[in-house]
C-alpha cells in the first residue's frame, strides 16, 4: 500500500535533479593580478547568466565558513546532464584552471510520504535567504523497517518541531541510488541562530535516533557569482 502511495505521488510531467557543487581554489589563484581576475570573474558571471536560461543557479561563498571549500553552485534542472554540461564549461573558463572539486551532493525531488503540505523552494520562484546550510542525510536500515505509521508518528513531531520556524525553509530532496546518502537537506535561513535552535530541538526527537549521518553540515552565503571570485583572494 506504502510502495503504491509513492508511486502515485511521484507522477510528475519532468523529474525535478538538483546539484550542490562546492568547490575549492588553487592557491596559484591568489597570484594572479587584479586585472586578470576581474576578467575571470566576468567571464564566470557571463557563463552563470547565460546557464540561468536553461537551468536555475543559485551561489554561495563558503569562503571562512568550512574548511576545504570556498564556493558552491547549487543546481537545479531536469536532466542531470545539464549539471554536466554546465560544469564542462566551467573548466573551460579562466577560473576553471585554479578550482577543483571539494563535495558534490546529487539528488531528486520526491513528494514525501509524511506530509503534502510541504513545498521546498527551489520549486517556486522565490528569492534565495541569506544563508544556506547544506548536508548529506543518512537514516538507519532500522528505520526503513519499522511499520509505516510508526515512523509516519514519529516523523509528525519532527515536522510539527518545524513548523514553529516558518522563517526557516526546508529544502529536502532524495538521494536513494543516485548518491551514496539517502537525502540531501538544504535549510534556507536569514538568522543561523534560529536554525540552530530548530536543530537543537530536532536533536531531541525520537527519529533522531535512527540518523547515522547528517555531517558534514555546511554553511553557505548567498552572494553574485562576481562578487564570490573577486573575494577568494
Amino acid at each position: 500500500m506504502e510502495v503504491q502511495r509513492k508511486k502515485d505521488q511521484n507522477k510528475t510531467s519532468k523529474p525535478t535533479f538538483l546539484n550542490y557543487s562546492f568547490f575549492k581554489i588553487d592557491p596559484k589563484w591568489r597570484w594572479m593580478n587584479e586585472v586578470a581576475k576581474e576578467e575571470a570573474a566576468k567571464e564566470f558571471a557571463t557563463l552563470v547568466s547565460v546557464a540561468n536560461t536553461k537551468l536555475r543557479v543559485h551561489t554561495y561563498t563558503t569562503l571562512g565558513l568550512h574548511n576545504g571549500t570556498d564556493f558552491m553552485l547549487w543546481m537545479v534542472s531536469d536532466s542531470v546532464e545539464m549539471f554536466q554540461t554546465f560544469t564542462s564549461k566551467i573548466y573551460s573558463t579562466i577560473i576553471g584552471k585554479y578550482i577543483e572539486p571539494a563535495f558534490l551532493f546529487l539528488s531528486s525531488y520526491r513528494r514525501s510520504v509524511y506530509s503534502e503540505k510541504v513545498t521546498p523552494s527551489f520549486l517556486t520562484d522565490s528569492k534565495p535567504l541569506k544563508y544556506l546550510i547544506v548536508y548529506p542525510f543518512v537514516k538507519s536500515r532500522e528505520w526503513y523497517l519499522l511499520p509505516f505509521e510508526e515512523r509516519k508518528k514519529m516523523m509528525d513531531e519532527h515536522i510539527s518541531i518545524g513548523r514553529k520556524f516558518p522563517e526557516i525553509r526546508l529544502n529536502t530532496s532524495y538521494a536513494y541510488g543516485i548518491d551514496d546518502n539517502d537525502f540531501t537537506l538544504a535549510f534556507e535561513t536569514d538568522d543561523l541562530l534560529k536554525f540552530q535552535d530548530l536543530i537543537l530541538q530536532l536533536r531531541e526527537t525520537k527519529a533522531s535516533l535512527y540518523v547515522v549521518k547528517d555531517t558534514p553540515m555546511i554553511v553557505c552565503l548567498q552572494k553574485d557569482i562576481q562578487s564570490i571570485i573577486m573575494g577568494l583572494g
